[in-house]
């Protein structure tokens, strides 16, 4: 069976929607109790931009001590401007870099399991590279599936910076 969003699976925000010129880090989050997280990317871009997005390890929310993934994890990627607007699977790796010509409604989700993170690490995060251009944005929710499951009525909190 499959947790349902509004029970089984914790939004946090990452980043309200921003524009990428000069690039963006996402708020860091602690992963200590959960069990599986997914790093939701939406981009707006209205000037094609080769924009990279890489998730990153810490072991603080600080971010202290912050680098990349060591471990490739499953990443989808979909243009939900185009007709053929599905998520489509792609290379497992450390980070993702969007087609250069690519415009549009972007999707980009990485699965992340925190166990993979390393025995000092548990918190992560994600950047998206520069892309000099003013009317590209990205939004970054992260979905979290606690080790735990939660009683009605219970709150769940993830901390972040």
């Amino acid at each position: 069976m499959f947790p349902s969003i509004p029970e089984g699976l914790f939004p946090v925000s990452g980043t309200k929607p921003v524009t990428t010129s000069g690039g963006v880090t996402a708020d860091y989050i602690s992963v200590k109790n959960a069990q599986m997280v997914w790093i939701v990317c939406h981009l707006t871009q209205t000037v094609a931009h080769a924009t990279v997005l890489a998730p990153q390890r810490a072991t603080a929310v600080a971010p202290t001590g912050n680098v990349a993934i060591a471990t490739v994890v499953p990443i989808w990627y979909g243009n939900v401007t185009t007709a053929t607007n599905a998520m489509a699977k792609q290379t497992d790796a450390v980070s993702y870099t969007m087609g250069g010509a690519v415009t549009g409604d972007v999707y980009v989700i990485f699965q992340i399991d925190p166990a993979t993170l390393g025995s000092t690490y548990d918190v992560i995060g994600i950047t998206a590279s520069d892309s000099s251009q003013a009317t590209n944005f990205i939004e970054v929710t992260y979905w979290i599936l606690p080790k735990y499951q939660q009683g009605a009525g219970n709150n769940i909190s993830y901390i972040t910076d």
